[in-house]
């Protein structure tokens, strides 16, 4: 239960409810002294103070332990006591915090259930303020992962956008992260207490879509049996975002430029403006201009919508993220799902590298998260990665399967992050490194030696026959014989 400081200087009642409050379950410290209590509540950090207004005019007053109670970290919620025609200095007590009051004499009952009620909402409160927490680490600008020079700008200007009102929109191809960005910005802003709605734009018909951004009245249409809240009054004080807001009819273009130019709406079949405080968060998974040019979309909307533009890069032209990513997605979301720490071969992982991803992100987290279900013994390898993955680099050079991957670069807000345990060998077939004695050659030497005697092991191991060897290492056989060659070509 909860520690209670109680301040009373009538000694009967400070006895009777303290009783009371201990027959609850709670732990009591009980003080007749203003000044006392101002000490113990450093000392005790109590969860609820109870304290009567009036003392001793040579000790502190009542409102000097609300004020101090709610100066604590974290702050203590407080009950004031007052008597007959003291209830004005109870209101004030209120303006400084205290969450409620008992005029004296009070009953049992009316004191259980003010303090019932009291812990209830400071529990309300404190559990809120921990999902914002989370909400605001969860979406924060460090999770949005990337060390490429295009990502380097959108953190930029990202950090420098957050907390302004100014609407945004977000460009880039689906699957590049653009809810991501809108989270970002909206949970590290002023605004961050307040509601994020996301609205999908080309999912609705226009008639739904409509009714949903803007709320109706009853009877405005068929099976409109009662008034309806629309999600920019939902947003109220917050953020809404509109995702493929390129999909929308001139229509609702027309009236989304009057939100953005007014700060109302309304209502379908009413015609009472209700203001709303909304930022405006857009997205478009293609250049609008296109748009406008094909007549499609309002050029003084674009206007309007793109007061700042932030542009995602696709994963293609950032393909020095994709280590990055990798670490990420299989160290926070398919990690705990895993009997051991994931690891992936260097194969599997130049195969990531080359491929162009037209899924962008979202593709690269499903081919991960689909190969860290098939895998076997915590190795990712190229079989483990979609067929169509492997069928796009199929010709191209790869190294050999078994070699895995090294420790990957840190995502950020995190130690490094490799992806075997630390200090583990990376596999146990893997190449012993040369004695201390022996003469130093340059690396690409020593990497050439090291493939060719692994292809000439695979080839004795599958009796000389080249095609299963070609199999087992997860590669074309003109890709063997061309690594055969050129090996054996090197000086």
């Amino acid at each position: 239960m909860a520690k209670v400081l109680l301040v009373d200087d009538d000694l009967t009642t400070l006895q009777v409810v303290s009783e009371l409050l201990r027959q609850e379950g709670h732990e009591v410290f009980p003080f007749s002294n203003g000044n006392a209590a101002i000490a113990g509540l450093t000392a005790h950090a109590p969860d609820l103070v109870i304290t009567d207004l009036y003392f001793d005019k040579t000790r502190a007053q009542g409102l000097e332990v609300v004020e101090k109670a709610r100066a604590l970290s974290p702050p203590a919620e407080v009950i004031v006591i007052t008597g007959f025609g003291t209830i004005e200095t109870a209101l004030r007590a209120t303006k400084l915090g205290a969450y409620d009051y008992l005029e004296k004499p009070f009953k049992v009952e009316e004191l259980k259930l003010c303090v019932q009620r009291t812990l209830s909402y400071s529990a309300a409160r404190n559990e809120t303020v921990h999902l914002r927490r989370q909400l605001k680490k969860k979406y924060g600008f460090d999770q949005i992962v990337g060390s490429a020079p295009k990502m380097v700008e959108v953190f930029k200007m990202i950090e420098r956008v957050a907390n302004t009102d100014s609407t945004i929109l977000v460009l880039g191809e689906s699957g590049t992260g653009k809810e991501l960005v809108a989270r970002a910005l909206h949970y590290n802003s002023r605004r961050q207490f307040a509601p994020f709605v996301p609205v999908n734009c080309s999912a609705l018909p226009e008639n739904l879509l409509e009714s949903e951004l803007f709320g109706h009245c009853r009877g405005a249409f068929t099976g409109a049996i009662g008034d309806k809240k629309g999600l920019f009054e939902e947003a109220d004080g917050g953020t809404i975002f509109l995702d493929e807001v390129g999909s929308m009819s001139a229509m609702l273009q027309s009236r989304l430029l009057r939100v953005l130019q007014e700060r109302e709406v309304r209502r379908v079949g009413e015609n009472r403006p209700i203001y709303v405080n909304v930022r405006v968060v857009a997205a478009s998974n293609e250049p609008l201009e296109k748009r406008i040019k094909e007549g499609s979309f309002r050029e003084d909307l674009y206007y309007r919508l793109n007061v700042i533009a932030i542009p995602l890069p696709s994963l293609r032209e950032r393909r020095e993220d994709i280590p990055l990513l990798t670490a990420h997605f299989l160290k926070g979301k398919m990690a705990p799902a895993a009997s051991q720490p994931l690891r992936i071969t260097r194969q599997a992982m130049e195969i990531l590298r080359r491929y162009d991803w037209p899924g962008n992100v979202r593709e690269l987290e499903n081919a991960l998260e689909r190969a860290a279900v098939l895998c076997e013994g915590g190795l990712i390898q190229a079989a483990d990665l979609p067929p169509h993955l492997l069928a796009a680099v199929q010709d191209t050079d790869l190294m050999p399967e078994t070699q895995t991957a090294p420790p990957l670069p840190a995502v950020p807000d995190s130690a490094v992050y490799p992806l075997h345990p630390p200090g583990a060998p990376e596999t146990a077939s893997a190449a012993a490194a040369p004695g201390a004695d022996a003469p130093i050659i340059p690396m690409k030497a020593y990497l050439q030696q090291q493939e060719l005697a692994y292809l000439n092991r695979a080839i004795q191991q599958c009796g000389g026959n080249k095609e299963q060897a070609a199999l087992q290492l997860g590669i074309s056989v003109a890709t063997l014989y061309r690594r055969l060659n050129a090996e054996e070509k090197e000086p």
